[in-house]
């Protein structure tokens, strides 16, 4: 038992700070519907204005502390209040867009700024130990315990007790019966934030010195918060804080007991995730209630006509095949960008087709470099045939992400996936099935095609490709199906049409296009390796593809070249360390560009009462009577409720009024 006991007080201090992290993280999602990604990198931010303050500056600790916490708080908590005004009425694949950009942008920044290494943090608090239980335990670890179980009680009874926090909750429960007793939820909202980017900042700072400055493992870290907000099914505090202790109890045992195990290595810190998933799949639709409003995405007209579409893609295409004759020794350049457009391709499929929002994508194309590999070198198949093959073994992958999106929607479908990708990353990755301890393995071109110039034609092949099998896709009557879904799901269900299956069968042909993608960036980079293939990426390729949303089919093609190619003349590698900020900070603003073009008011109500059944009973081909149905049907459901609003918008919560 004493073997345990140190392990289990490192668990009880980290513990500690992710429910005091969660809590925060409840809190914001609960007063304003907005599910803060960008949770972590803010209390990464605070750890490094105090490292900025305090070793750069040379101002003292208490100082630091002082300003870290009191003055930097209030101003992101005003910014981040107006962001989430801004985005009350956007759909919830645009709120997610907004808090991940923001996030990929403060993390980006920290690691351009400050390098991507480690920097040793000061040690604050007194380092000196005391024996506890015959077990010599550090007075920061005491204190760092203290600090969140006092903040995470004294929180919970100024929720419960304080006329504030009885504000706090209305705003949840009926923020338009708070506005008549002559309180505005917009100053409830903000008082929220505050606290909220408060225990966010507080965690980083106690967070830091047990594991050094890094702006990635520290955002991480701290999303480790979202399993303990699952654990609460994200409303409820004490069960929240309660989550965080055994978060941390369960990583610091499983420290112990995966020792010397280089497969199993990174199951400690994939433990919250599993419980994320866990609870996710566990809990369902029916105990998580999803805050604020399923909005529909807006429907725009296309930039060009159908004849001028066909001109662009034609000229496109003409380019592409020009392309190793102008850029001489640039060419493995655009090679990458001919990848990264099957992989963008097979995620536009996913989050613009069929309203999908998934943060696992990185890791299915994972899966098909490492498939590649085994298939092609290990087993010796032929290129081809392994290139196919590795799209096929990707798919049973991508039925399995699909899981949650049975039983989940919206939010709570973008954070299973995530957490399954950060398993696949943490876990799978180092397994013999995938790149091994290792991390790296080796991939061949085919037989001829060894230069660049020849290798560039088959990938061009490739994305071509799968190009038509997503614009066939569209034009199909899945396309049309994918298509309802993103505007109604229920109204496809009351069709009598499977929505389940349109779910797993749009993540099956997804999966299958992303492994063929890591296939051909193995085979291009003669390696396979998970490095490019982070958790971390999945939230930089989903920014960078609504950055071109507008251009609608043509986005792959315009993110890709984002990616891949503007590096190779951006002008140095300050520019491109700084180009995910861009990115980030680009995604927001789309994200928020989109919420404010949104129509607004009981108009808007009507129209989506009345409007979407019938279309998207035209986009899967039903017949107009049956449209008619579902149209004089939510016509009456909207007259029952008064003012043409129907009963989601009346009842959704935590939208600025």
């Amino acid at each position: 038992m004493n073997e345990l006991l140190p392990f289990v007080i490192i668990g009880i201090t980290t513990g500690s700070v992710y429910g005091l992290a969660a809590m925060g993280l409840v809190l914001t999602y609960k007063t304003s519907g907005i599910f803060n990604f960008a949770h972590g990198s803010i209390a990464a931010l605070a750890a490094y204005a105090f490292y900025d303050l305090n070793v750069l500056r040379g101002l003292p600790w208490p100082v630091a502390v002082a300003i870290v916490v009191v003055v930097l708080p209030p101003l992101l908590a005003l910014v981040l209040e107006r962001i989430a005004t801004r985005l009350a009425d956007a759909t919830v694949t645009m709120k997610i867009v907004a808090t991940v950009g923001l996030q990929l942008a403060i993390t980006s920044a920290l690691l351009a700024h400050y390098g991507g290494q480690s920097l040793p943090f000061p040690a604050f608090l007194p380092v000196e130990t005391v024996s506890l239980l015959g077990i010599e335990v550090g007075i920061d670890q005491l204190v760092s315990t203290g600090i969140a179980a006092t903040g995470a009680l004294a929180f919970y009874l100024f929720f419960r007790r304080s006329r504030l926090g009885v504000r706090m909750r209305a705003v949840v429960d009926d923020p338009d019966l708070l506005s008549l007793s002559g309180t505005g939820p917009v100053a409830v909202r903000r008082s929220a934030w505050l606290i909220g980017t408060w225990f966010a900042a507080i965690s980083g700072l106690l967070l830091a010195p047990q594991i050094g400055l890094d702006a990635l493992l520290l955002t991480l870290l701290v999303v480790q918060a979202y399993g303990a907000a699952a654990v609460g099914l994200f409303r409820n505090l004490p069960a929240t804080y309660a989550g965080g202790l055994l978060i941390g109890l369960l990583t610091a045992l499983a420290t112990k007991f995966v020792v010397g195990s280089e497969t199993l290595a990174g199951l400690p810190p994939a433990i919250p995730f599993l419980v994320l998933f866990a609870v996710l799949l566990v809990a369902g639709k029916r105990r998580l209630v999803e805050v604020g409003g399923q909005l529909r995405a807006p429907v725009s007209s296309p930039l060009l006509t159908p004849s001028a579409t066909r001109v662009v893609v034609l000229v496109t295409l003409v380019v592409a095949l020009a392309i190793p004759h102008l850029v001489g020794a640039k060419v493995p350049v655009y090679s990458n960008a001919l990848v990264f457009v099957l992989i963008f391709a097979s995620l536009h499929l996913l989050v613009h087709t069929s309203g999908q929002a998934s943060l696992a994508h990185a890791g299915l194309v994972a899966v098909g470099a490492a498939s590649f590999s085994h298939l092609a070198v290990g087993a010796g198949l032929p290129w081809l045939v392994a290139v196919l093959l590795a799209g096929v073994i990707a798919v049973p992958v991508g039925m399995l992400v699909a899981v949650p999106a049975i039983r989940l929607s919206g939010l709570f479908l973008a954070l299973g996936t995530f957490g399954f990708g950060l398993l696949l990353e943490r876990v799978a990755y180092r397994t013999d099935f995938m790149f091994g301890t290792t991390s790296t393995l080796e991939a061949t071109r085919p037989a001829g095609f060894d230069s660049d110039t020849a290798f560039y034609y088959v990938l061009l092949g490739f994305a071509v490709a799968g190009g038509l099998v997503v614009a066939a896709v569209n034009r199909s009557r899945l396309g049309r199906l994918l298509r309802a879904m993103a505007d109604s799901p229920t109204t496809l269900t009351t069709l009598g049409l499977g929505v389940n299956v349109t779910r797993v069968t749009v993540f099956a042909i997804s999966a299958f296009l992303a492994g063929v993608a890591g296939s051909l960036y193995a085979s291009q980079s003669l390696s396979a390796t998970g490095t490019p293939f982070t958790a971390y990426n999945s939230l930089v390729w989903l920014a960078v593809l609504v950055l071109f949303a507008m251009a609608r089919s043509a986005a792959p093609v315009l993110a890709a070249l984002f990616v891949a190619v503007a590096p190779a003349y951006g002008g140095g590698e300050a520019m491109v360390d700084w180009m995910p900020v861009f990115f980030g900070l680009g995604a927001l603003l789309v994200a928020l560009h989109q919420a404010g073009t949104r129509p607004t008011g009981a108009s808007e109500g009507a129209t989506d009462a009345e409007g979407t059944g019938s279309r998207a009973a035209e986009r899967v081909g039903a017949g107009s009577a049956a449209a008619e149905r579902l149209a004089e049907t939510a016509s009456a459901h909207a007259a029952r409720n008064g003012s043409g609003a129907p009963t989601g918008a009346r009842l959704r919560i935590g939208a600025p009024r």
